[in-house]
This record gives C-alpha cells, sequence and structure tokens, in this order.
C-alpha cells in the first residue's frame, strides 16, 4: 500500500512542473480572457471595468449598431461575420486547393524518383522562410510593374487578364499598396495565395511521412492483382493514410481561422472590409481601438471556432471511416 502511494505521488511530482506550465501558459489566459470578454475596458490596467454581460459578442455579431448618445443606427465596420466568412474563404480554398496539390506531391515523391530529397527540401523552403519575408517578396510580384505583370505581357495576355479584372473594379486604389493588393476587389485573393503556397510544402511532409509508412507488400499486392499505379493509391495508400489527412484538414482550417501575418503585411492589417480577418479585426479593437474587452471577446470565438471545427473534422472522419 505505501508502495502503491509513492509511485502516485512520484508520477504526481514528475507531472506537476509541466501541470503548472499548461495551466498558467494556456488554461489561465483562456479563463482571463473569457471573463475580460464580458467587460467593456480601455485599459489592461484600468479599475473602471464595466460588467457589460454578452453586450460585447451581440455588438460582434450586429450588423448595424445604434449610437448611445444620438440613437441613431450606423453600420458596423467591423462585423465579425464579414471577417469569418474571408477566413472559411481561405478555408475552403486550402482544403480543395492546397491540400490535394500537397498529397499528389506526396504520393509522386514516394516513389523513389531522382532527386527525392531535393524536391523535397524545396518544396519544405517556403516554410522555413520567415512569413515577413514571403510577405515582402509577394509585394514585389504584386506590384503594377511587377514579376506577375511582367510575366503576363512576356505571355502577351497582360491586356487580357490585368485589363479584364480591372474592369471590374469599382473601389478606390489604397496608395500604399500594390497593383493587385490595393484594391479590395483583388486584395483577398492575392493575400490567400501566397498563404497558399507557403504551407503546401507543410502539409506534403506530412503526407509524405504517412506514404512512405505504408508496407510496400500492401502495394505489392495490389499490383500483383492487377491494380494500376492510380488504383493502388486511391484504394491501398491514402486509406492508410487518413489520419494524417484528417490532421492536415485540421490543421489547414484552423489556420485559415487563425491567420493573420500574411493579411497584415500585404493589406495593411485589412483597410478594406473585405480582407479582414478575425485576427485583423482583434488587432484593430485591441491596439487601434484601446477596446480591449472586445479583444477579449474576439479571441474567446477564434478558440471557440477553432476547437468547434477540429471536432466537426474529426467526426466526419470517423463517420467516413466507420
Amino acid at each position: 500500500m505505501k508502495r502503491t502511494l509513492s509511485y502516485k505521488l512520484n508520477i504526481f511530482l514528475f507531472l506537476l512542473p509541466a501541470l503548472i506550465l499548461f495551466v498558467g501558459i494556456l488554461i489561465a489566459p483562456i479563463v482571463m480572457s473569457a471573463y475580460y470578454s464580458f467587460h467593456d475596458f480601455n485599459s489592461i490596467a484600468s479599475k473602471s471595468m464595466s460588467f457589460v454581460w454578452l453586450d460585447n459578442y451581440k455588438e460582434l455579431f450586429s450588423r448595424t449598431l445604434v449610437n448611445a448618445e444620438t440613437g441613431k443606427t450606423f453600420v458596423n465596420d467591423k462585423f465579425m461575420g464579414d471577417a469569418l466568412v474571408n477566413s472559411l474563404i481561405l478555408a475552403a480554398l486550402s482544403v480543395f486547393i492546397q491540400l490535394p496539390i500537397a498529397l499528389a506531391l506526396a504520393l509522386k515523391l514516394s516513389k523513389h524518383i531522382t532527386g527525392e530529397r531535393f524536391y523535397l527540401s524545396i518544396f519544405f523552403m517556403p516554410v522555413l522562410i520567415s512569413t515577413v519575408i514571403i510577405g515582402r517578396l509577394w509585394m514585389n510580384i504584386y506590384e503594377t510593374n511587377g514579376l506577375l505583370n511582367s510575366l503576363l505581357g512576356a505571355l502577351g495576355i497582360k491586356e487580357q487578364v490585368f485589363g479584364w479584372i480591372t474592369s471590374k473594379i469599382t473601389s478606390t486604389k489604397m496608395p500604399f499598396q500594390g497593383g493587385w493588393t490595393g484594391y479590395k476587389e483583388t486584395a483577398l485573393l492575392a493575400a490567400f495565395v501566397p498563404i497558399l503556397w507557403q504551407y503546401v510544402g507543410y502539409h506534403m511532409l506530412l503526407m509524405y511521412a504517412g506514404v512512405k509508412g505504408v508496407d510496400t507488400d500492401l502495394r505489392e499486392a495490389a499490383m500483383l492483382d492487377g491494380a494500376t499505379q492510380w488504383q493502388v493509391d486511391r484504394y491501398v495508400v491514402i486509406p492508410i493514410i487518413k489520419p494524417i489527412i484528417r490532421v492536415s484538414v485540421i490543421f489547414a482550417v484552423t489556420g485559415s481561422l487563425k491567420t493573420y501575418d500574411l493579411v497584415r503585411i500585404l493589406t495593411e492589417g485589412g483597410p478594406f472590409q473585405s480582407t479582414e480577418v478575425p485576427s485583423t479585426l482583434l488587432e484593430n479593437m485591441l491596439f487601434l481601438r484601446n477596446r480591449y474587452g472586445m479583444g477579449s471577446t474576439i479571441s474567446v470565438m477564434l478558440i471557440i471556432l477553432c476547437f468547434a471545427f477540429a471536432l466537426l473534422i474529426s467526426a466526419a472522419f470517423r463517420e467516413k471511416e466507420d
């Protein structure tokens, strides 16, 4: 009995430092953010916090607001719904464009092609590069006289492509932005392209490791039964690596909801409502408007949404496996 108690005490003592770090770094900030989200105040050190219950959440998801002094209604230019729609668009592009490309690359590179390690390094390189550097590189690509327009000109289709796009533009160009990121009609897609490009290699490496772990006997047995290479990948390899694909889908969706850096760099923090994402909205409320209660509300909503989508995706994959 004493030995059992001593054994359990040792386990507890060994786990205690990690538990303290987990609670202090993750759980406590979430609890404090939830507490702050029910208050309205303009400084962390403010002693005049007013309890507003769910008013912050209502304001966040209200298309129109009422001025307390004049009683007039006005459009909420920081409507959370628009930011969420933009993030969901990125999530859809990630799942249906980025991940299939990553899977195709993983399947191709796993077939012992010449220069396999070289290609792995090249495709994974964007993940290692600083996001700020990537943002500046793509800003140069998107300039009016940048690489993209030069390439379109070299192909002889610049007037058709750029002309067709500019004919759809009705907004005023932001003076500090490039040719493709300066208009609200093109800025969102221009910001999403480098995000998709940067993380293709990340998901490719996850899937590549999974494909490499598939038993070669299963492949050979399928080939002996007359299956083509595509059929082996479709009916043998992909079903086996479904757990890794599920992880990639969760990372892609939750990462889209949390995206910030490239949108911030390429659109200067989302000057257009059409380029706003939850993280830039959080920055605006927290640091530019000093609305710490509203900033905490947005952070709590992001935590809830990421957790909910992770559960939904896991449940969807579980149903398919069943």
